[in-house]
């Protein structure tokens, strides 16, 4: 049993208020979404979000696959 190791990078697009996940598995990309428009509100929070915090964002319904 082999265990592979999952890594997210996010990146911000302040204009839109949106970001960008790309999800790397073994260090090769895997797929990459971009989540809804959010308020200024939610935008500066999210982007205090650590890879935990997005992997948890992923459980939701906020994204869509780019």
């Amino acid at each position: 049993m082999s265990n592979s190791t999952e890594t997210i990078k996010v990146t911000a697009n302040q204009s839109k208020r949106t970001f960008t996940i790309r999800k790397y598995i073994d260090g090769k990309f895997f797929v990459k979404y971009r989540t809804i428009e959010m308020n200024q509100e939610e935008f500066n929070n999210a982007e205090m979000n650590t890879e935990n915090d997005w992997k948890q964002f992923l459980k939701s319904a906020d994204y869509y696959t780019v």
